[in-house]
């Protein structure tokens, strides 16, 4: 029987192959075409590795990537159909360096969609960066999600609110006990989703902080998997120098054992010009030796602060304003402090290098020595009455600048390097916060061949989310997130400049947020599809 039905099972195979050639049997019917909900299909694709591109498509389906791979509409229908012939198809930006308050907070939702961020391609944007993140990270989040963003947003527990509840304004070193509560919030805060600890120790009071105290604290963030994000201490020759300060940050990463990302990393001013050479040696030297050392750049010549944080020494603003104003009433203290804001308005390269940016004061849209000369005063003079009359800032004035203090080959160096992310550090009244990725693109990829396109959008993108965890983002891989750009290569461009700062940037065709269009045909829909990104710690490190 065994013989016998070995052949009879062949012959069934092959039968209705024979029926066919014989004419008696119907071809088989067409293999039914998945269902997809966008097919993004014949555009130069990268996919957010540090490859070159190639032509291929992408499926979307929900809030997810389908498939990506070549002739897709082969295998898929789509409710949509996107032609992408001669555009650049590529996992959404990720800006991990963001001042976007008065976007993400406003009550209106027009302001949330964060138009300056969806025009760049940007899906993605880490905000309670420079040390500034709340400790209150699940209430945060919760306050976020019932509003609505138009970007995914992560977010930062941060060494300035976590001190300052704790210890205030004051310049002094924390006792066991208040340690111990600061240690507290920097725990609960990581297992409530924040994705590291951030740092800001040029800024008071965080700059009142000891070594040993942000070790302390970067700790708790460390056991529960986050990274230790560092406005450096001094990025110039303010304290410790420029070498100084990187060696305190990478110092901070090895005692605590967490990855250390340097945040807008730059040689700031005339004293430290011509330094990034040696900067980028030490940080080499600490991959050589183990350690996990990043760091994120923008690509202008001139950096953004408040000028109160560029001018006042730290000393004076201990306590903050009030004291400030109650030292410049004594003739002897403000002396002392005028002495040291001359010293720092030279490491800035004098008041013709410092820009006031807004509107609505006598001052906007001018040098620092335009209005000087303007109002008669001294450069300095000048600078205590914006402070005194336009500042409402914790370091002495809320009024912004941009600060001419970057060298080109400084800046090129640092773009040069394979961990070096984009990001744009995009505040008010600064063109970084409209303009930063494609004036990277347009300048140092096409323009001046600094970088070439696959770094430039695999350190946009995949470099971001792995360096930071961010899960099933920054690729175009089937399972991950639809968070995809298309952008044109001859129009994306910047349109910002330092005196007319708030142009939307051209050139993003489309943009998709968890697939939901946040850009389409290069209008902005109006869609808040953005989600608050939560960090999970390992298992055990959290109640």
């Amino acid at each position: 029987m065994t013989d016998l039905h070995l052949p009879l099972r062949r012959l069934a195979r092959c039968l209705p192959g024979l029926l066919l050639l014989a004419g008696c049997a119907s071809p088989p019917a067409p293999t039914a075409l998945a269902q997809a909900d966008t097919l993004i299909h014949g555009g130069l694709l990268f996919d957010g590795g540090n490859s070159d591109g190639r032509i291929a498509d992408v499926a979307i389906r929900g809030d997810r990537i389908l498939a990506v791979g070549p002739d897709l509409r082969r295998r898929y229908r789509a409710t949509r159909e996107i032609d992408a012939t001669g555009l650049v198809v590529a996992p959404g930006f990720i800006d991990p360096h963001t001042h976007p308050d008065t976007y993400l907070r406003s009550p209106d939702p027009a302001m949330r969609r964060l138009l300056p961020w969806l025009h760049q391609g940007v899906s993605t944007i880490f905000i309670g960066i420079d040390g500034g993140g709340t400790p209150d990270v699940a209430a945060e989040r919760a306050k976020l999600e019932a509003a609505g963003t138009g970007t995914n947003v992560a977010a930062y527990v941060g060494l300035g609110p976590v001190r300052s509840r704790v210890l205030g304004q004051d310049a002094r070193a924390p006792d066991a006990d208040e340690l111990a509560r600061m240690r507290t919030l920097v725990a609960d805060a990581m297992c409530e989703g924040a994705f590291g600890l951030s740092a800001g120790l040029f800024y008071a009071p965080q700059s009142f902080a000891s070594t040993d105290d942000v070790v302390a604290l970067a700790r708790e963030a460390a056991i529960r998997g986050g990274v230790y994000d560092t406005h450096q201490r001094d990025e110039s020759s303010y304290s410790l120098g420029l070498m100084g300060s990187v060696e305190e940050a990478l110092e901070i990463g090895r005692r605590a054992h967490l990855p250390v990302h340097i945040a807008h990393i730059k040689a700031l001013g005339a004293d430290v010009h011509g330094s990034a050479g040696a900067v980028i040696a030490r940080i080499e030297r600490a991959h050589a030796q183990g350690q996990r050392v990043t760091a994120d750049q923008y690509p202008w010549l001139a950096s953004s602060t408040s000028l109160g944080a560029a001018l006042l020494p730290r000393w004076a603003v201990d306590g903050g304003r009030p004291a400030l104003f109650e030292r410049l009433d004594d003739p002897a203290t403000a002396a002392r402090i005028r002495d040291d804001m001359r010293d720092n308005l030279q490491r800035r390269g004098g008041a013709d290098a410092i820009l006031m940016t807004g509107s609505g004061w006598p001052w906007s849209a001018r040098t620092l020595q335009q209005f000087a000369d303007g109002a008669g005063l001294d450069p300095i003079e000048a600078a205590l009455r914006i402070i005194g009359e336009g500042g409402t800032g914790r370091t002495g004035s809320a009024q912004r600048i941009a600060s001419f203090n970057m060298r080109r080959d400084d800046v090129d160096l640092f773009m040069r390097q394979p961990w070096v992310l984009t990001a744009s550090d995009g505040g008010d009244g600064h063109p970084r916060q409209h303009a930063t990725f494609p004036e990277k693109y347009a300048r140092f990829v096409v323009q001046d061949q600094v970088i070439d396109l696959a770094a430039f959008i695999h350190r946009s993108t995949g470099l971001t989310a792995t360096t930071f965890g961010l899960a099933d983002r920054g690729f175009l891989r089937p399972g991950h997130y639809a968070d995809v750009l298309v952008f044109d290569p001859d129009a994306y461009a910047p349109k910002a400049d330092y005196v007319r700062p708030h142009v939307l940037s051209e050139g993003v065709v489309h943009l998709f947020v968890n697939g939901v269009a946040t850009i389409d045909a290069g209008h902005a829909a109006h869609a808040l599809p953005g989600r608050m990104l939560q960090h999970r710690p390992p298992p055990g490190t959290c109640p």
